[in-house]
């Protein structure tokens, strides 16, 4: 079951950025930032009470503006009001309550999504109190005073934000089918890829009412087996910003990599592989997904007996932090290439899902450590005791040693491309932890 999704909206300086960096931070959250990986930070992984869910931040809605940035400002918010399971509206109690705020709480109400009406930079309850109550007036319900930047009323405002996730008790049925997700920058074909699978298997297609958060679930059945292809190229904006375009295209990505098994990370061939490409595959390769890139549009490049390498070298380059990844060269125009996706798709998720016997995992780490001597500190050498798999999707290994700030990352990638040797994996991510033991506990 995918994370809930709760966005940050209001009018520009009201604090919301103060708001995602206080509730992202290490007081609440965990956030990793991975190697190799340069990203907006629109989006984090946070925590409270247990309970999981994806923020979003968003660009202010300004809507007392007359020109094109009225429509561009209210799209931006739109796709994030669709992608969310909670809505957080930040106004400012320094500023009061303002006409513009009424504007975005009538856009806010109409969403018909659960709406926390959030006022900011309270820093002392005894003084704003009172101006905290001239937001009733919003008539879009309690208003909950907060301070970003003192971190006060943060966890009363966490608390009734986790009452509108579902419980866990009420989790839909576990669903066998293969979720392939379909990610990457606008235009780049992602739909096209998906209707051309569809118009040339004649299969059985439904949307599925009431899953898709700016998403679209296709069922495709292909030799007998179905599958769920989650296109996120359902919105197009207008907006001649390019960057903002971009920017908002990494949203709709994080809700359908979480309810995916398997990514399909799609390229442009003739634009070739960009920084904003490594942003958005930076979202699958977190959550650990099993990843494939697609290169589409392969019918309009110009080819020689060097094309392929060179153009797989240099996806190489700018994706370096998923070197496991598949690559396919595809053409939706044509439908090159595009069956062979499904048997793709069937080995990551065969991948994604294998488990290796411990006694075999520890021959491997045997013969590794002979290989390459373990490193070693101030006279301490690191010893590996033993290296067990504990879950999968992805597969995920914990090993045990004597002291584990000697376990060096370049070592782990060692222990790391052993596995690889032996089993494969390919088209998914490995996680490894590291866990000390008493040489006298052995």
């Amino acid at each position: 079951m995918s994370k809930p999704v709760v966005a940050i909206v209001g009018r520009p300086n009201v604090g919301k950025s103060t708001l995602f960096n206080a509730l992202a931070g290490g007081m609440i959250s965990i956030v990793k930032d991975t190697p190799g990986v340069t990203r907006d930070r629109i989006y984090a992984d946070v925590s409270w009470l247990d309970r999981e869910f994806t923020l979003v931040d968003t660009g202010g809605i300004e809507p007392e503006s007359k020109d094109i940035i009225l429509s561009q400002m209210r799209e931006q918010a739109q796709i994030a009001i669709d992608t969310a399971d909670v809505i957080l509206f930040l106004t400012d109690v320094r500023q009061g309550l303002v006409d513009a705020d009424s504007k975005v709480a009538d856009m806010l109400r109409r969403s018909a999504k659960p709406v926390l009406l959030v006022v900011n930079k309270v820093d002392s309850f005894e003084k704003y109190m009172p101006d905290v109550y001239e937001f009733y007036n919003l008539g879009i319900g309690e208003p909950l005073p907060v301070s970003s930047a003192s971190r006060l009323g943060l966890g009363d405002m966490l608390d009734e934000v986790i009452k509108y996730f579902p419980k866990g008790e009420e989790s839909e049925e576990e669903d066998e089918r293969p979720r392939v997700a379909i990610i990457g920058k606008p235009n780049v074909g992602k739909s096209s890829i998906i209707n051309k699978l569809l118009g040339e298997q004649r299969v059985i297609v439904s949307d599925i009412a009431g899953t898709t958060r700016d998403a679209i679930d296709t069922d495709i059945v292909y030799n007998g087996k179905e599958y769920v292809f989650i296109d996120t190229a359902g919105l197009r904006r207008k907006s001649k910003i390019k960057e903002e375009l971009e920017r908002y295209s990494i949203i709709r990505a994080v809700s359908a990599v979480e309810r995916a098994d398997v990514v399909l990370m799609v390229i442009d061939a003739v634009e070739g592989v960009t920084e904003q490409d490594a942003k958005i595959a930076g979202i699958a390769h977190e959550r650990g997904k099993g990843i494939i890139i697609v290169v589409n549009k392969w019918d309009a490049i110009e080819k020689n007996d060097k094309t392929m390498r060179e153009y797989e070298n240099e996806v190489r380059r700018v994706l370096s932090f998923m070197p496991y990844a598949e690559i396919m060269y595809v053409s939706a125009h044509t439908g090159q290439r595009l069956i062979k996706l499904y048997d793709m798709i069937d080995m990551v998720i065969a991948n994604q899902t294998m488990r290796v016997a411990t006694g075999v995992l520890n021959e491997i780490m045997t013969e590794a450590v002979a290989m390459q001597q373990p490193p070693s500190d101030k006279g301490k050498r690191l010893k590996l005791y033993y290296i067990t798999q504990v879950s999968v999707k992805p597969p995920t290994f914990v090993i045990f040693v004597n002291d584990k700030e000697l376990m060096h990352f370049s070592y782990t990638r060692h222990l790391e491309n052993k596995i690889r040797e032996a089993f494969g994996f390919c088209g998914t991510s490995l996680k490894f932890f590291i866990r000390e033991r008493k040489e006298k506990g052995r």
